[in-house]
């Protein structure tokens, strides 16, 4: 048996790639494609890849079969791949460009590339029908050097918007995916993919788990399934969206569950064929996720990192642990120390321009949180967003927020109270006309199943929702936190009345 170099490779290796003359590997609004197709897709796209001379290709693009074909082209001439996401700012893909000297990119324009300093285009050459271009860069800089074996590199803004490139293996890649497909258990499934692409967790969970499994990969545009630019969204297009293509699974973030849950009180119907919804992004409520089961969605929460190829635990139909992310997934070692999650056995080979970060084969996460004896990991949020009261107790707002937002009325909700004597939030409802009375009966509820120390004691609404203003989101939802107080320090003052001390 000869040696695995791609994801190509292999599913020809596994007889996944048959002959079967009605079978769809990948469809979107322009291509259904067959096996054969595919790797004929792939084999012209590595060949021209080849001929450019290219060793490091920048892919902006929205969702679609050629974005997957781009990525597996790049696996199978041996290509390192900067996926570069729509939503990234101009300032930040001019950091992406800092990072890693780019021979090539593969987009249908320059322009989102106009901020990158001393950018010059060698030649543009259509590929794929002319959806996407080859655009060769004149590049004299040095090369910069990078962990040995990168192939991908995945930018993540993380929640100080500077993005951090996060250097993957192909044997990671597809170790991973191995593994997401075992633990999903999924026989040929129809997949949907509503998160971007660019996104490690679509992309590996997304694509290559369920190609993995001898599935389908339905990948519409992200405009057909309802986002509008960077974070807005339309809910009908969403829901119509699963509606029509029928998935047998779906990723969603937290935000996105709360989506179809809103929708499925007034009437929208979950397709019958859904039989697994993955979340991940962030802590998700143990009431957000009963509410999900009631109206038949099959949600399951995950955790996981892009420096650990995305997914870390994940409970499944048939492995589920109450108020927990799963089990950590088998070829992963999982442990925490002082409550901070660390991980080993399939971690990163480093960030892209940090040489003290290469090489090491644990990952400590930020992140806090707790293994049962079971083997089920909980995760309570991130460690330096933990708050001290002034009277000294521990609290993560990220707890708070998702008890706060397991009620759909709720869109945004930040916790703050570092140094305070109670806690106080920022809130923006899901329907503007909700009257502050509404608004205080849903924090009393939450209230109610708070200790005294975490309840929130005062809040405001913020004056428009959080994804309209700009950085004050990471590239999941996540609130960044800082952006958040220096935009509405002013507002948070007005919140602690009768407290003579100042925020810091």
């Amino acid at each position: 048996m000869h040696q695995v170099h791609n994801l190509i490779d292999l599913l020809c290796q596994d007889a996944k790639l048959d002959n079967r003359s009605d079978k769809v590997l990948l469809q979107d609004a322009n291509n259904s494609l067959s096996p054969n197709a595919l790797l004929e897709r792939c084999n012209t796209v590595a060949e021209a890849l080849v001929a450019a001379q290219c060793e490091f290709v920048a892919l902006y693009a929205d969702n679609s079969c050629d974005w997957v074909t781009i990525d597996l082209a790049c696996q199978q001439a041996s290509i390192c791949l900067i996926p570069i996401p729509t939503f990234f700012s101009k300032s930040q893909i001019a950091h992406v460009f800092d990072s890693v000297t780019i021979d090539m990119i593969v987009s249908d324009s320059t322009e989102p590339f106009s901020a990158v300093p001393s950018l010059q285009v060698d030649s543009i050459t259509a590929i794929l029908g002319g959806q996407l271009q080859l655009i060769k860069l004149c590049n004299n800089r040095t090369r910069l050097a990078l962990p040995p074996g990168t192939q991908k590199i995945t930018f993540t803004s993380g929640s100080t918007g500077q993005p951090k490139g996060v250097c993957l293996s192909v044997e990671q890649q597809i170790i991973q995916a191995k593994a997401l497909a075992t633990a999903v258990d999924l026989q040929q499934p129809r997949h949907l993919c509503l998160l971007p692409l660019s996104t490690l967790l679509e992309n590996i969970a997304g694509t290559y788990a369920p190609l993995m499994a001898g599935g389908k990969v339905i990948i519409p545009s992200l405009v057909e399934v309802g986002f509008k630019g960077s974070s807005s969204l339309d809910p009908q297009r969403f829901c119509a969206a699963i509606s029509r293509y029928q998935p047998n699974s779906i990723i969603l973030t937290p935000q996105l569950l709360v989506v179809l849950i809103a929708a499925a009180t007034q009437g929208w119907v979950p397709p019958d064929s859904l039989q697994f919804v993955a979340v991940g992004g962030g802590r998700v409520s143990a009431q957000l996720m009963t509410k999900a089961h009631h109206h038949n969605i099959p949600a399951y929460e995950g955790y996981g990192l892009s420096e650990c190829v995305s997914v870390v635990s994940l409970n499944t139909p048939t492995n589920t642990g109450a108020n927990s992310s799963g089990k950590p997934l088998p070829h992963l070692q999982v442990k925490t120390v002082n409550g901070e999650i660390i991980i080993s056995g399939n971690t990163m080979l480093g960030y892209a321009g940090q040489p003290d970060s290469w090489g090491h084969t644990t990952t400590y996460s930020g992140d806090l949180g707790l293994l049962d004896s079971a083997g089920y990991l909980s995760v309570s949020g991130r460690k330096k967003n933990l708050l001290i009261s002034s009277f000294g107790r521990n609290i993560n707002p990220e707890w708070i927020e998702s008890e706060l937002l397991a009620n759909t009325a709720i869109a945004d909700a930040v916790v703050f109270g570092n140094d305070r004597p109670y806690c106080v939030a920022l809130l923006f409802p899901r329907d503007p006309a909700l009257t502050d009375d509404e608004i205080q009966g849903l924090i009393d509820s939450v209230n109610n199943n708070l200790p005294d120390y975490a309840r929130i004691a005062r809040w405001q609404r913020f004056a428009t929702a959080l994804n309209s203003q700009p950085g004050l989101l990471t590239d999941n939802g996540r609130p960044v936190r800082a952006a958040i107080f220096t935009a509405h320090q002013t507002m948070l003052e007005t919140l602690y009345p009768n407290d003579t001390q100042v925020f810091q």
